[in-house]
């Protein structure tokens, strides 16, 4: 993924909406293989599988979003990350790449890793790259109202999703 490919998500990300039209989303792009490297152990991965420390060198995303709400213009994000996050995954997925939000982020240590200024808040972080697994979308009905992702003897991702008329 280039810092081109990067810059033309986070475009998408600028043009969406935002509360009041404040605008105070910031982003850090990293495609640079360094900085992955600070950015990786700052995440926890795939909380509901314990046995899983996230992607070994080789699957690990090539480059990382790291949405940001700027305090210097509010102090309130509402929900603009994320639906500045729902755009840049949307675009990533045009572009044929795969893409996960990340919230279990080490702030404390992303901040240092990163020389994050005080007035950043760290929000969210989206992690790209080629997608590496088959998910497939399961119903709770059929998982007894089960949430919990899990992986088959296979290594297929299955994701249990609330059926329609649930929701």
């Amino acid at each position: 993924i280039s810092m081109d490919e990067l810059k033309q998500l986070v475009d998408l990300g600028r043009l969406s909406a935002s509360a009041a039209n404040r605008q105070p989303l910031k982003y850090i792009l990293s495609c640079d293989p360094a900085t992955n490297d600070k950015i990786f152990p700052c995440i926890g991965w795939a909380a509901y599988l314990k046995d899983w420390k996230g992607p070994e060198k080789g699957e690990r995303p090539t480059a990382y979003i790291v949405l940001l709400g700027d305090t210097s213009i509010s102090n309130e994000f509402w929900c603009d990350h994320g639906i500045s996050g729902q755009s840049i995954l949307l675009g990533a997925t045009e572009m044929g790449l795969g893409g996960c939000f990340i919230g279990a982020i080490n702030k404390d240590k992303l901040r240092k890793e990163l020389n994050i200024a005080p007035e950043l808040t760290i929000m969210l972080i989206i992690a790209l790259g080629e997608p590496a697994e088959d998910v497939v979308i399961e119903s709770t009905a059929d998982t007894n109202g089960n949430i919990r992702y899990w992986r088959d003897e296979a290594g297929i991702h299955h994701v249990p999703k609330r059926p329609l008329d649930e929701v």
